[in-house]
């Protein structure tokens, strides 16, 4: 899941009309439109976060649910800032997904409706999550939008969170405004709506449920009781390859359409969204649309964060540091391939369980083929973008499962050794490190040598990063610290080399 760039700002280049309702008539046939007339639609989705990964994910399924059912239209929120109701609004929310392939789909979004900026506007969001109409709110705002701390409960002394329990009716969090809206329908004798997490997070629906019900205790032990009983979280798992919007991306959109689109997206054709079965009134037509509803969606998040995602990771850090710039380009080097390869059949996939036979086994030949689409620039920097949030989940959770049943940890200390030479990379060439912990990174990175006697105590030191028992496990420490000298004297892809001949 990712963000997409800054948005152009508003224009008519080379003479081009702006997308828009009153000009989509104009693009060209090649431009797929909504199956649906847009004005007899209305809001039944609250969805905060609308990034790139929203926009051509979810929206695009409510976009096919509109077909069948025309109250399912989203209302779009940003929770601080205003770039995306900004390049949106004067197209009145349209935009254009290209689906990534040897023959690439572009086809307009008309599934958003409304776009609100939660700081701008809190009475408006207030409204809308209290309104009977409502029935679903979903969200993609990384790992970090929860407010977690490292064992992943609800942090309260996050800025935001200590904020809003203070100012209830104008909240800073999604935590926040999950529990003001519920409180109103609570207040209105409304049902509540269906909370629907569409983040990589391990256990993303029991842990948002733990952190509201945390949060709504602090607030009224009635309300918090209410919505124990009656919300309900579902479990989900979403995957779609999203690179980041470009120049190239605008640029391609404008000339096949015709039309100028401020911020399109674009996605691999492969999409796939998993849902856990609950018993809740008034959700949509999942099936009809080709979401997998499941009474066990664990196993499918399990494999995907650990297999996607963490080899997504593997190659991020790992191809940066070999001069490698996109997925396809890393996947290239027979070297790096064969790596991750080895390390999601050896190390990964004995974690896993699924319940059907070789399952696992056609998931990373596609994953493998995912990764080698040449029709997909993803940019390694980009996937690199959190690292501090995302290898707890991705990778580290891993190396404790293999460390619990005795296997060996030498290949998947290669991708965390990297990452922290990433670290030190980055601070050294003063790059920006996009994480939320950049200001504790950027320094530490300043201060480490590049010999793991010296280095590794202070990335262990990090809050909530690397667990203090994996620092205690001697088979971890001297898998990672070997793989990080070996990075720092003679490189990563002979660091790569050597931990798979270690466990050979």
């Amino acid at each position: 899941m990712t963000e997409g760039r800054t948005a152009r700002p508003p224009g008519h280049a080379q003479g081009r009309a702006r997308l828009s309702e009153r000009t989509l008539e104009r693009a060209s046939e090649q431009l797929l439109r909504p199956g649906y007339r847009r004005e007899q639609t209305r809001i039944g989705t609250v969805h905060f976060g609308p990034g790139a990964f929203h926009r051509a994910h979810q929206a695009f399924y409510f976009d096919r649910l509109l077909e069948k059912d025309t109250t399912r239209a989203i209302c779009a929120v940003s929770l601080k800032t205003a770039s995306l109701r900004d390049a949106l609004a004067p197209q009145d929310g349209l935009y254009t997904l290209v689906e990534l392939d040897e023959a690439p789909t572009l086809r307009v979004i008309g599934a958003i409706r409304e776009l609100w900026v939660a700081a701008e506007s809190p009475a408006a969001i207030s409204g809308r999550l209290s309104n009977p109409g409502t029935s679903l709110v979903t969200m993609t705002v990384t790992e970090k939008g929860y407010c977690l701390e490292g064992a992943g409960a609800l942090d309260f002394t996050h800025p935001d969170i200590a904020h809003d329990l203070s100012h209830p009716e104008a909240p800073h969090s999604l935590i926040g405004w999950l529990v003001r809206g519920l409180e109103l329908r609570r207040e209105r004798g409304l049902a509540p709506y269906l909370v629907i997490s569409c983040d990589n997070l391990s256990d993303n629906g029991p842990t948002l449920r733990g952190a509201v019900l945390a949060f709504a205790a602090r607030r009224n032990a009635g309300l918090a009781a209410w919505i124990e009983e009656k919300a309900r979280f579902p479990r989900t798992m979403v995957d779609s390859i999203t690179p980041a919007t470009d120049d190239a991306l605008h640029e391609r959109v404008a000339r096949t359409t015709g039309l100028e689109d401020a911020w399109p997206v674009q996605r691999e054709r492969f999409v796939q969204w998993v849902v856990e079965e609950v018993d809740f009134p008034g959700q949509p037509d999942w099936a009809s649309v080709g979401v997998t509803l499941s009474r066990d969606v664990t196993a499918y998040e399990r494999a995907k964060l650990r297999l996607l995602n963490g080899a997504h990771s593997t190659l991020a850090y790992v191809g940066l540091l070999a001069g490698l710039q996109t997925v396809a380009e890393a996947m290239a080097q027979p070297a790096l391939r064969a790596f991750v390869e080895r390390m999601m059949i050896e190390d990964i996939e004995p974690t896993l369980t699924v319940p059907q036979p070789g399952a696992l086994a056609a998931y990373r030949r596609s994953i493998l083929q995912r990764f080698e689409n040449p029709a997909m620039r993803h940019l390694l920097a980009q996937i690199a973008w959190d690292g501090s949030q995302k290898l707890p989940i991705r990778i580290l959770g891993t190396v404790a499962d293999a460390l619990r049943a005795g296997r060996p940890v030498a290949r998947l200390a290669v991708p965390i050794a990297a990452w922290m030479h990433f670290i030190r990379a980055r601070a050294r060439e003063g790059i920006e490190i996009v994480d939320p912990l950049s200001a504790q990174l950027a320094a530490l990175g300043r201060e480490v040598s590049g010999a793991a006697a010296h280095d590794l105590p202070l990335f262990f030191a990090l809050p909530g990063v690397l667990a203090a028992t994996l620092g205690q496990e001697p088979r971890f420490g001297r898998a990672l610290g070997a793989a990080y000298d070996l990075i720092s004297a003679r490189g990563v892809l002979a660091a790569a080399t050597a931990a798979g001949s270690m466990q050979a």
